[in-house]
């Protein structure tokens, strides 16, 4: 996989390389410490991938990939997570903060190999786990936020309504979907309707015909139907 680095501090693009030659796979084909360097390298050495830091002196990272008119696949490495929204909305394959996380890196590899492996027609399926970020649109409204954040998923025909902080944002998903990439110890399908963060349950109570109704952060009251609170105990009784 023909790579290239591109930030401004020497050090940085040291660090990189370092967990770089981690991966068999990836050869290190040029690195640059300015946007310039970078496009001319890009246009002429087609590279697979590409590790950008977003402040450097003159031009950013974000406004090269801009302009670009057939960007290869860009991974953003930065110590500043307020472009991150618009990383995604440029269609960044990732967005790693400085210091970089090895695990995090990984995951981008992972990605990258099954994507090599699998048409691009399938969606992708990791699981999500407390720590990860997911880029959620609505219209015009973008958010990148943490998955510990939200505190229920609902179901509105053929959309689902995502409930974090103060925004309930509608994005076209099937609450089964969505079921198969939440963490089973973070997410628990509480009927046909409700998908419920685990950690902002904060009373349960039993409710009727043999099922439970628990309470949640924000105060909303969810029944947990009588087929899956059976699940619930088994799953987290002593």
């Amino acid at each position: 996989m023909r790579t290239i680095i591109v930030d401004d501090e020497r050090l940085a693009r040291e660090e990189l390389k370092a967990l770089l030659a981690e991966y068999p796979t990836v050869e290190l084909i040029g690195e640059y410490k300015n946007t310039l360097e970078a496009k001319v390298a890009i246009e002429n050495d087609a590279p697979d991938l590409v590790f950008m830091d977003i402040q450097m002196p003159g031009e950013t990272g974000l406004e090269l990939l801009e302009k670009l008119k057939n960007p290869p696949r860009t991974v953003f490495v930065t110590a500043y997570d307020e472009h991150a929204i618009k990383a995604f909305e440029l269609n960044a394959y990732d967005y790693l903060m400085k210091p970089i996380d090895p695990d995090r890196l990984s995951e981008v590899f992972k990605r990258l190999t099954e994507e090599n492996q699998t048409p691009a027609s399938v969606v992708n399926n990791d699981k999500l786990k407390s720590g990860n970020q997911v880029l959620i649109k609505d219209g015009e409204k973008v958010w990148f936020i943490k998955v510990d954040d939200i505190r229920y998923f609902e179901s509105e025909g053929n959309y689902v309504k995502v409930h974090f902080d103060k925004f309930k944002p509608l994005i076209l998903r099937s609450l089964n979907s969505l079921e198969e990439r939440m963490d089973e110890k973070l997410f628990f399908r509480a009927n046909r309707k409700f998908i419920v963060n685990l950690n902002h349950i904060v009373n349960i109570e039993n409710w009727f015909s043999g099922g439970l109704q628990v309470e949640l952060s924000c105060g909303t009251k969810i029944e947990i139907s009588r087929r899956q609170t059976i699940r619930f105990k088994d799953q987290f009784s002593l």
